[in-house]
């Protein structure tokens, strides 16, 4: 069988260690032993069902006590697993339908397997010529527990993870068990996960990366007390993230940035004494860009909570490479980089920079840590050639770790060039040995010879009074220029609660263009406030710059 089967099932015969959910209402708490257990039993019913080695299975549920045991059942059944994204609570129902319909395509799904509360998606699969079945079928108390894991190789299917990008024509990157061993290997060592007081809490989806490689799997394969709660109870209350790593002395967790905007201003509004972070060792902040503004917001608002401010740790992932590609040294906190704006956008070059000059004249750049051992990074210029520290280029990558192709609706397609490098989509840079992301690729805006990255403009909104943090997008629009030339611009879409009062909102509009020409030294076109919720985003919370055009 594959080295990251051999794991888990040595790990949980060996562990007392386990998973909690059900957290804050109802906890509930099993041992890996009893999971992989249990697993074995679905296991044997799936293959009895017929159920092949590499088939692609996609997984539906809200409970994550069903979706863990589904995914781990079909892992020991010799399947690959495809996490299908929930209908939010904006969701329109024939969009999900339709969205949902094209990742089984995507995928080519053999089954789908449904939990609470969609069982009744299943005759909607079946009309369509799928095979669907319920979790709990995989439950029963007369399973095979004695299953012996269905042997497959290293370079056998594991997970195809669903691309979150903003484009109509998804895809699914293809991780093998060697892939995705070798991505754990390197992150459960690199900051010791799973050391005897180890309590990772977590409540990033598993249609994620981060929670299902990142959070899940990492706490699976190294044996390590995992606490998770479902993205709906976070963002009903997202003071309850706080409040489980307090509640169970949790040493590790992980998040994108605004939920870390969120709990600086949670804690800086709590009563003191009311929470005792200092049990935290590792905050990983990744999935999209990262403000250190809000991050030092975070140290300020958590020092009075014990939260030591070094346990901040900004990291590079992505699900090419399973999940993590950077992770910083433990104890080293959010290091940044100031650097020349001009340099930046017109010479596409890092020159360290003064941080007590002007905002327009510097950017900031949290750096990432260091490259994975599984993964050689590379940035590289518009010629294909390779660029040296604090050049700015492309972010390639190729090693054990990375994925070699992507699952479509017209079936693989590599995901390297012929050399095996991965282009990652992202623009940043090299200081020494650490990596620096500057943004995405697509998304730049050209204007007056200088290459804008939106992220730049977004930090500027976002600090204006009645924005709400993390829900701003800048997007390139056309205007008129002198003679009737059309140039490129950038409008400004930013959420308040304060959207209906004519008044806030020219203030709110005057004070975003102030601060985006005072921050980034450019005016915007257009800035148009809207009510909360209204920003088109992904499944995963990641904004969708391309689609908020249809806003304007």
């Amino acid at each position: 069988m594959s080295t990251f089967i051999e794991t888990i099932v040595a790990v949980a015969s060996e562990t007392p260690k386990g998973m909690t959910t059900g957290e804050p209402r109802q906890p509930v708490r099993r041992p890996w032993a009893e999971i992989i257990r249990k697993a074995r039993g679905g296991a044997a019913e799936l293959v009895a069902s017929g159920l092949r080695p590499g088939d692609a299975v996609a997984i539906l549920g809200a409970e994550l006590s069903q979706t863990v045991h589904a995914a781990v059942s079909v892992w020991l059944a010799g399947g690959s697993t495809t996490m299908l994204h929930e209908p939010g609570h904006r969701a329109n129902p024939e969009a999900w339908q339709a969205s949902t319909l094209h990742a089984l395509r995507t995928v080519d799904a053999s089954l789908v397997l449904l939990g609470r509360p969609y069982e009744p998606v299943a005759e909607v699969l079946r009309a369509r010529g799928y095979d669907a079945r319920l979790i709990e079928e995989l439950e029963g108390p007369d399973a095979d527990f004695a299953f012996e894991p269905v042997e497959v190789g290293e370079d056998a299917p594991i997970l195809l993870q669903l691309t979150s990008g903003s484009t109509s024509d998804p895809k699914a990157v293809r991780m093998t068990h060697g892939n995705l061993m070798a991505n754990v290997r390197d992150f459960t060592r690199a900051r010791d996960f799973g050391r005897p007081d180890d309590v990772l809490v977590s409540w990033v989806p598993l249609f994620h990366d981060m929670g299902m490689v990142g959070c899940f799997i990492g706490s699976l394969a190294s044996g390590m007390e995992l606490v998770a709660i479902t993205p709906l109870e976070f963002l009903q209350y997202p003071g309850v993230w706080q409040e489980l790593m307090h509640k169970h002395r949790g040493t590790i967790t992980a998040a994108p940035n605004f939920a870390y905007v969120l709990m600086a201003r949670q804690l800086a509004a709590a009563e003191p004494g009311s929470l005792d972070l200092s049990c935290v060792r590792i905050m990983g902040n990744g999935g999209e860009p990262i403000d250190p503004d809000g991050m030092r917001r975070l140290e300020v608002a958590g020092a009075q909570f014990g939260l030591d401010p070094r346990v901040l740790a900004p990291v590079y992932g992505a699900a090419e490479n399973g999940v993590l590609i950077t992770m910083a040294v433990e104890g080293e906190g959010m290091v940044v980089d100031t650097i020349d704006a001009a340099a930046l956008e017109k010479d596409r070059r890092a020159v360290p920079a003064d941080p007590a000059a002007a905002p327009s004249e510097i950017r900031r750049f949290p750096l990432l840590g260091y490259v994975l051992p599984s993964v050689s990074a590379r940035i590289v210029g518009e010629k294909g050639e390779v660029l040296d520290e604090r050049e700015v280029g492309a972010v390639q990558l190729r090693g054990a770790s990375v994925t070699a192709s992507y699952a479509t609706e017209d079936g693989l397609v590599p995901a390297a060039d012929a050399d095996g490098w991965v282009d990652m989509g992202d623009d940043g840079y090299f200081v020494g040995d650490r990596l620096v992301i500057c943004g995405r690729r697509k998304d730049v805006i050209i204007m007056g010879g200088r290459n804008i990255f939106p992220t730049d403009i977004e930090r500027a909104a976002t600090a204006v009074d009645g924005v709400r943090a993390g829900n701003v997008i800048a997007v390139r629009v056309a205007e008129d220029g002198a003679g009737g030339i059309q140039k490129e611009g950038f409008a400004v879409l930013a959420e308040s609660r304060q959207h209906a009062d004519p008044e806030a909102a020219e203030r709110i509009r005057e004070a975003v263009a102030a601060s985006v020409l005072s921050d980034v030294g450019v005016r915007p076109a257009r800035v148009v406030v809207l009510p909360p919720a209204t920003l088109p985003k992904t499944s995963s919370g990641k904004l969708r710059r391309s689609a908020a055009l249809n806003l304007l």
